[in-house]
């Protein structure tokens, strides 16, 4: 729990396993007697520890190269706890993670253990020294703040699946007719390669530049790459392997029939977590 508390807070495992190692040595020196409640008690410090952590990566987030995207994460083997409920599914996801980016660090806090976590305003106020009216409000900001972008992923994941399988398929056929009808007139593809391996340095906009971006790096003119259907972030994913070594991890959300956003993760320090999982054709 206290994982998943602080992945979704901060989209990056590796961030959230240095939060969770320091509230680890903080639990060893608590006074135990004075704890009623442990599973409360860790929680507020994650959550403080994980807000602390968003306020000082800010900075280093503005000299980051192209877009940032969350560290994907194979949960079929994650310990993040079951995911039979489609909310907890949508929680992890990489489009929902990436969309929170837009909220404060409060906003993101209450936003996560609200809807993730289902805790009730009071105990929310608590981990957040905040009263619990000021935590309904914050949710309900961060919430308006997302709603309209939210909304643009609504398939279930057998959807996903599917347009992103038939994508994939296109863009190495480099059909663009076909590439133009998968996705939505206002899709928008982020790539994130972190300055390290080859990846578009801004968004890009629009069903035809996304589907010219796609055909030009993955079609028929370009060497043969492997592509492994996985399971990222409780979502459908693909792990592209490309024939100098490098990797991709591809997740898309979707709505209507159509993919609305493509997230594509290259940075070498954010899949390397990758490596283990199957080469597929």
């Amino acid at each position: 729990m206290l994982l998943g508390l602080a992945y979704r807070m901060l989209g990056s495992l590796a961030d959230a396993e240095d939060v969770l190692q320091e509230a680890y040595l903080r639990w060893l020196g608590a006074d135990r007697a004075a704890v009623a409640e442990p599973r409360r008690y860790l929680s507020r410090v994650v959550t403080r520890l994980a807000i602390d952590r968003l306020r000082a990566r800010q900075a280093a987030r503005e000299t980051y190269v192209g877009p940032w995207l969350p560290e994907p994460v194979p949960t079929a083997t994650a310990p993040f706890g079951p995911l039979e409920h489609a909310e907890l599914r949508d929680s992890l996801s990489v489009a929902l993670l990436h969309l929170l980016e837009r909220l404060t660090p409060p906003e993101r806090a209450v936003y996560v253990l609200r809807t993730a976590f289902t805790l009730p305003y009071a105990e929310i106020g608590e981990i957040l020294d905040r009263p619990a009216a000021d935590c309904r409000q914050l949710h309900h900001r961060a919430s308006a703040r997302i709603a309209d972008d939210r909304r643009r992923f609504s398939a279930d994941p057998a959807e996903q699946r599917r347009l992103l399988d038939a994508f994939l398929a296109a863009a190495r056929d480099g059909d663009l007719a076909r590439l133009t009808d998968l996705v939505a007139a206002d899709a928008v593809a982020w790539t994130d390669g972190g300055g390290r391996v080859t990846a578009a340095r801004r968004p890009i906009c629009g069903a035809d530049r996304v589907a010219r971006f796609f055909a030009g790096i993955y079609g028929p003119r370009r060497p043969l790459f492997l592509a492994s259907p996985v399971e990222l972030n409780g979502q459908p994913g693909l792990l592209l392997h490309r024939p100098d070594g490098r990797r991709y991890a591809a997740t898309v959300a979707a709505a209507g029939g159509r993919i609305t956003g493509l997230y594509v993760v290259g940075n070498p320090e954010k899949v390397a977590r990758l490596a283990g999982l199957p080469t597929g054709g």
